[in-house]
């Protein structure tokens, strides 16, 4: 039997950036590594995260982050898929950007048709989506190093708006749907960034919501 695959697209929570030590965590706490485990042998889970990668839009600070130009050709590559999980959001809500929480929403929608239409014009309706709404930037984002990139108190009011309209996305296009504030929080070192106690708990939580899915189909 063939294994299941599973594709993470996502930003550096999904690449799994360390808040304290700033590089990337060990295999065995990065959560889709952690799901990895759990899901075992009969499961292939694909890394695709990339440090301050948007949802939809060019940031010319930081170089090519555009997650809607880079999905397309991703899909692609890592075909056949029978779970396709995105969380992404975070980065949206920098004050560069300027955005309301109705804006990153709309961005996700572009990229949940861009998604659909590949899986049903390319790959005969053969994965299924979860959207994940991401942990919330924490008030702790205020004295972080990272503060004056996100805006201080906007970036942390526009996050936890972000699963409210991620829940009527999901409702409205047949995606599966995990709001990750309810299970994990930002770690307190830069308010954004997981700790490795929750990017472990968020691939448990994950690894039950791939295994329902898969045994639902």
């Amino acid at each position: 039997m063939a294994k299941k695959r599973v594709l993470c697209f996502g930003d550096s929570l999904t690449w799994g950036y360390d808040p304290d030590k700033r590089i990337r965590f060990p295999e065995d706490s990065r959560w889709p590594m952690v799901m990895q485990e759990i899901l075992g042998d009969g499961y292939t889970v694909i890394e695709e995260g990339q440090n301050g990668r948007t949802i939809a839009s060019d940031d010319p600070a930081e170089g090519e982050k555009n997650g809607l130009k880079y999905i397309g050709p991703c899909l692609e590559s890592q075909s056949p898929l029978d779970v396709v999980i995105i969380m992404l959001g975070s980065n949206d809500c920098k004050r560069k950007f300027a955005y309301s929480s109705m804006d990153i929403a709309g961005e996700m929608q572009i990229m949940l048709e861009k998604i659909l239409s590949y899986d049903h014009f390319r790959c005969n309706d053969g994965f299924q989506v979860l959207l994940v709404s991401p942990p919330l930037i924490s008030d702790a984002i205020k004295m972080s190093w990272l503060g004056d990139s996100f805006g201080y108190d906007n970036s942390s009011k526009l996050s936890a708006e972000l699963a409210g309209w991620y829940s009527q996305l999901a409702e409205m296009y047949g995606c599966a749907f995990v709001d990750a504030s309810k299970h994990v929080e930002a770690s307190p070192s830069d308010g954004c960034h997981l700790d490795a106690e929750n990017q472990r708990k968020l691939g448990r939580l994950l690894a039950e919501k791939v295994l329902s899915l898969i045994n639902d189909r």
